[in-house]
């Protein structure tokens, strides 16, 4: 037997008047997806309890069997965890995002969040960035890692224990004033945010990222701060050998902690033009050479929702649909092995909030060898609803996909 979760990152969404009040999942053609809800066990689950915050790493967390009330701690501990980052007791992860800042000769504390990503910026031209700031600002307290596009970590020493963060992506196109850190400890975090912006927006590659039509990487954006990580082993909690396929270091970090193997994917971006069919081929690699499971992460529809971009969350949808589920499928079959799928969004981003919203998500659990057609005929936020199953504590989710 083998098991497939697969994760589409902020797929669900709210209706969108250009789509006729549908939401982008509605109007996809996914007929692979449907197909299996039509077949399938179909349901709606909490992945973040209500007491918390809608981020990745909470809702990831859930849907891998794991209570996020007890062992969420913070993104960026786990994204160092990937990076490959030893952390000691004593110090701090902290997220630093590259962000695009306004550029108009306004004091730090007026200028408008315009990216979070910075147009998204490449790996390649955000190492340049990060270790240029290592550089510049070297010294004993910390330290500035690269990770994957915007998203970068910051190892602090003995890190003051007041935080007062915002998310960027909640921010766009506001002034930032009011989501500086204002506390008297946060002092610190300020003045590297401020001094950043100084010797970032004038870097000879943000001066030819500005000539190209390109938003400069112009400040980090500190934020979600977390201890060193513990996590379960997901073989001794589940009897299952696994691995996660994914291009974000946070999914990889959260899957290298619960014991799993992370594959690395040519071409895997995080963003829409990321290698889907590699992703594929990584888990159909893993399963063939004795993994029990596949935990596949796709971040492009999360990314399309916080860009605003409708048509591309469809297109990554459509996407997610044709070359990782129709063809692991195909593949499966072909193969003669059982199968079972998890499929699911871990939280909803929708186009109109452009950020991380609160509210169940729609599964479906479905068997190749034991099919039970259901009254679903398309995969939606709606179709958990009509005799459904209900998850109130979404990490449950993974004990009932084990199980049925």
């Amino acid at each position: 037997m083998k098991y497939i979760v697969l994760v589409g990152d902020g797929m669900a969404d709210l209706p969108i008047k250009e789509l006729d009040g549908k939401t982008p999942m509605t109007v996809a053609d996914k007929p692979f997806m449907n197909y299996i809800a039509s077949m399938g066990i179909n349901g709606r689950a909490f992945t973040v309890p209500r007491s918390m915050t809608p981020e990745s790493d909470t809702a990831n967390l859930a849907l891998m069997g794991y209570n996020p009330e007890i062992y969420s701690k913070g993104r960026s501990p786990l994204e160092a965890v990937s990076m490959g980052i030893e952390m000691n007791d004593d110090e701090t992860a902290i997220r630093a995002n590259l962000v695009a800042l306004s550029d108009n000769g306004e004091p730090y504390e007026e200028k408008i969040m315009l990216d979070h990503s910075s147009d998204e910026i490449s790996t390649e031209d955000a190492r340049i960035l990060i270790e240029d700031l290592n550089k510049e600002f070297e010294n004993d307290i910390y330290k500035l890692y690269p990770g994957v596009s915007y998203r970068h970590c910051l190892i602090w020493k003995d890190c003051p224990p007041f935080y007062d963060f915002s998310r960027p992506h909640d921010i766009l196109d506001e002034k930032i004033k009011e989501y500086l850190p204002k506390k008297e400890l946060s002092k610190p975090f300020l003045k590297l945010m401020k001094d950043s912006f100084e010797f970032l927006n004038n870097h000879p590659l943000n001066i030819k990222r500005a000539a190209k039509g390109l938003k400069k990487a112009n400040s980090l954006w500190l934020w979600s701060p977390g201890k060193k990580p513990a996590i379960p082993n997901f073989t001794e909690m589940t009897g299952l050998d696994a691995s996660v396929v994914c291009a974000v270091d946070l999914i990889k970090g959260i899957g290298l902690c619960a014991g799993m193997d992370a594959p690395f994917v040519e071409g895997a971006t995080g963003t829409i033009e990321t290698n889907y069919k590699g992703k594929a081929d990584a888990a159909l690699e893993a399963l063939k050479s004795g993994k029990d499971l596949v935990y596949i992460h796709v971040e492009a529809p999360d990314e399309c929702g916080h860009r605003g971009e409708t048509d591309n969350k469809v297109k990554s949808i459509e996407l997610i649909d044709k070359e990782i589920l129709g063809y692991m499928m195909s593949e499966l079959d072909k193969m003669g092995e059982k199968y079972k799928i998890l499929l699911a969004p871990d939280h909803p981003t929708p186009i109109s909030a452009r950020t991380h919203t609160l509210d169940a998500v729609p599964f479906v659990i479905y068997k190749s060898y034991q099919k039970r057609e259901s009254n679903i005929k398309v995969y939606n936020e709606q179709s958990g609803f009509e005799g459904g199953v209900y998850l109130e504590e979404g990490y449950k989710l993974m004990d009932l996909f084990l199980r049925v």
